[in-house]
């Protein structure tokens, strides 16, 4: 298999971490990570664009595989001198007659009591634009917000909108043993998990794995090894035990 893993991710999701410890178990598989806007999240998949695809729900599940992953904290985002930049979190019922410039919130059509405006269809990029000119707001996932952050907008924890869910999704009826690999390292299974059954083998050793130490020498006593003095100092005692034969007398006649 030459054709590298295609893994496509929408905004605020940080694949990184996942394509590092892939690389170290497999680097003789490539690897390639894709940024995809929401409202494309399916169709990639549809249109085979990738293999897998870090989706945020809601989103059609029919004809996929999807694996739950973790939840988001929704925040509000408004222009940095608003009244709501004041506050540690706010209620969504306190912002009923603000101006929604993007997105979708559950329940926010019965709260609202402004007449919306016409917004043109933007990306989060260009919402975050428009919500530091002055105009309106935003009600996105936290991780959204600090990707988009600007000087002119702040973010507020939102009390009263159910969090954002991000999961793993792939097509139903692919047998490609590679994605097995990618959703046990996603799960965190460790590479000689008896659990693994693909018949793809992991890289012996981790990347950045220090080897042990060798035992440093002993160090010199008085500029010599420490052979060289014990020889030397044994010497000097085998010399020191020699005793001295006194000279003959000569006897006289």
């Amino acid at each position: 298999m030459t054709e590298p893993l295609r893994i496509a991710f929408v905004p605020g999701v940080s694949p990184d971490k996942w394509s590092r410890i892939w690389r170290e178990r497999f680097p003789r598989l490539p690897l390639e990570l894709a940024l995809v806007e929401e409202a494309e999240q399916r169709l990639v998949l549809d249109e085979g664009r990738a293999d897998m695809v870090f989706v945020r729900l809601p989103l059609d599940q029919d004809g996929l595989h999807l694996i739950p992953l973790y939840e988001e904290q929704p925040v509000v985002v408004v222009a940095k001198d608003h009244p709501a930049a004041a506050y540690d979190e706010v209620p969504l019922a306190d912002l009923a007659d603000e101006q929604l410039v993007a997105g979708e919130v559950p329940g926010w059509a019965e709260l609202a009591t402004a007449t919306p405006l016409d917004f043109p269809e933007m990306t989060w990029k260009d919402a975050f634009e428009v919500v530091g000119s002055g105009t309106g707001m935003v009600i996105v996932p936290m991780s959204v917000a600090r990707l988009h952050h600007r000087k002119d907008v702040v973010h507020r924890p939102v009390v009263g909108v159910p969090p954002t869910r991000v999961g793993l999704a792939w097509p139903l009826g692919v047998d490609d043993p590679r994605l097995e690999e990618f959703i046990g390292v996603v799960r965190g299974r460790r590479a000689n998990s008896s659990r693994s059954e693909t018949g793809l083998r992991p890289a012996t050793g981790k990347a950045g794995e220090k080897k042990p130490a060798r035992k440093a020498p002993a160090k010199p006593v008085g500029g010599r090894s420490a052979a060289g003095a014990a020889k030397k100092t044994g010497a000097r005692k085998a010399s020191g035990d020699k005793r001295r034969t006194p000279p003959a007398r000569k006897r006289r006649r």
